[in-house]
């Protein structure tokens, strides 16, 4: 088995590479946390929950994820305005990354 070399190779061609494109950015995986905790969440009880984020930055971040199919937003037809988020299947599948990310932090915590 021949060796790997760095020169040959380039990291937008990677998995790894795909898959940050999909969750990086400063709370697209808190907000992935967030759904897989608490499965169907409102935009509002969202907003509390995360504290820090602003409503502009949840909605645009919320529309990446749409956008990616990672997450599902359902809109009811009533007033006011109700409407539900939750991950889809395809963000499903990315919970044992999640569960993996909190196990981690459960064990290495600094005191």
């Amino acid at each position: 088995m021949s060796e790997r070399c760095i020169a040959q190779e380039r990291l937008e061609t990677t998995g790894f590479n795909y898959t940050l494109s999909l969750i990086n950015g400063k709370y697209k995986m808190t907000i992935l946390y967030t759904l897989m905790e608490f499965g169907v969440v409102r935009f509002n009880e969202m907003k509390k929950y995360i504290g820090e984020i602003s409503y502009k930055t949840l909605s645009s971040t919320l529309k990446e994820l749409e956008a990616d199919q990672l997450v599902n937003r359902k809109e009811y037809p009533q007033i006011p305005p109700k409407v539900e988020y939750s991950l889809t299947e395809r963000g499903k599948s990315l919970i044992p990354i999640l569960d993996g990310m909190c196990e981690w932090g459960d064990q290495h915590r600094l005191p």
